[in-house]
């Protein structure tokens, strides 16, 4: 399964490939055969986990560059 996903400047995180979304009791969720979703990094979406371009209306500020960590 290759996935790719990308931080939009300022807004959701893309998810493009083969790929399978699960909620937090771990119930999958029902993509409908999409393998391009949107989800929220603003945490203020009422459809979350998708984004529903919330972001651009309470002006949310993502970080520049994802920072990648050290393993330990």
């Amino acid at each position: 399964m290759t996935v790719k996903i990308t931080a939009r400047p300022n807004g959701p995180y893309i998810v493009e490939g083969e790929f399978e979304l699960y909620d937090p009791t771990g119930a999958k969720v029902d993509l409908g055969g999409r393998t391009r979703i949107a989800l929220c990094r603003c945490g203020g979406s009422v459809s979350k986990p998708m984004c529903d371009g919330t972001h651009s209306k309470i002006g949310f500020q993502a970080a520049e560059a994802a920072v990648a960590q050290e393993k330990k």
